[in-house]
């Protein structure tokens, strides 16, 4: 490929007595002290944000049931989607281990949380909870689960390590640790653009604001070995999306979610947002640009067997 005309932008179960809120939302963890996990989340929370993740379901669909083929999973095991968001993964592990199984989501967003649950009682499934509580110490029983999945987790949190710890001890014996996560520091605009180039700064300026690492997928395989878990395997997947694609535009669908960051540090007002999303849109409508908005990395590893 020229490399004149193509242009880089690197950059479980209720506990009894455990607490409730008042729209009955079970909490997973009483209060540690800990940083409160939704104030680290890179982007944010708002209803746009929330409406994103329920479209990165469908998006991420083909790629997490090809994870899930890894483990030999079935009717009666059972399964956690750490930071579920409204949906993540929850409506796959139901169709694999109901009836007899048991999946469990668990988000510390409420909003979030709320949103799941009333996607579990619409669906009528039994044995599927949705817990609000925080990935880095969830105080759910240890060797609980034959997998503990997180889907683009990780990468947005300052410090990733507590959650692959958690994850760790929540599988059992013998399970599996799993996951998806970005690495966004190739991004592929071709033919380049003025405004995609000041996206891609504004992004890695507003989504490292409170230390993620927005390269986060690359360092999977390895968090996993170091947290000691077996059988450490990686994929890497660089995905072109088409015109109509809803997935061709993340880059630009994540920088509205930090909009308020962004407009908070200064790094740019309303009006150049508001033209840089334009911009941006109008040239990824055409058919003739290539998109390639980041690398996805998916890795499992095994937790070993009881001595």
């Amino acid at each position: 490929m020229d490399r004149g005309k193509e242009r880089t932008c690197r950059s479980l179960r209720q506990r009894p007595g455990a607490p409730t809120s008042k729209e009955g939302i079970r909490y997973a963890n009483a209060q540690s002290g800990a940083a409160d996990p939704t104030a680290v989340y890179a982007l944010g929370s708002s209803t746009g944000e929330s409406a994103r993740l329920q479209r990165q379901s469908d998006e991420l669909a083909p790629d997490c049931l090809a994870l899930l083929g890894h483990f030999g999973l079935r009717a009666g095991d059972s399964a956690i989607d750490i930071g579920c968001g409204p949906r993540g993964i929850i409506d796959l592990l139901a169709e694999r281990l109901l009836p007899g199984g048991r999946v469990v989501g668990l988000d510390s967003d409420p909003a979030h949380v709320a949103m799941a649950s009333e996607l579990v009682r619409g669906r009528g499934w039994d044995h599927v909870e949705v817990l609000l509580g925080d990935a880095r110490h969830t105080a759910l029983p240890a060797d609980s689960f034959d997998l503990v999945h997180g889907r683009t987790v990780l990468v947005t949190v300052p410090d990733p390590v507590p959650i692959v710890s958690e994850m760790v001890r929540l599988a059992r014996p013998g399970g599996w640790v799993a996951g998806m996560e970005a690495d966004m520091e190739i991004g592929i605009c071709n033919p380049p653009h003025p405004a995609f180039d000041r996206l891609c700064e504004l992004f890695q300026a507003a989504f490292s604001r409170n230390g993620a690492n927005p390269q986060l997928g690359r360092e999977m395989a390895g968090l996993y070995r170091q947290a000691g878990l077996e059988d450490v395997a990686v994929e890497a997947r660089a995905p072109v999306y088409p015109v109509g694609h809803s997935r061709r535009s993340i880059r630009a669908d994540l920088v509205r979610s930090m909009r308020p960051h962004i407009v908070a540090m200064g790094l740019a007002d309303e009006a150049e947002l508001e033209e840089i999303d334009r911009a941006v849109r109008a040239h990824f409508a055409d058919a003739d640009t290539l998109v390639m908005s980041g690398l996805m990395f998916l890795a499992w590893g095994r937790k070993p067997d009881a001595a």
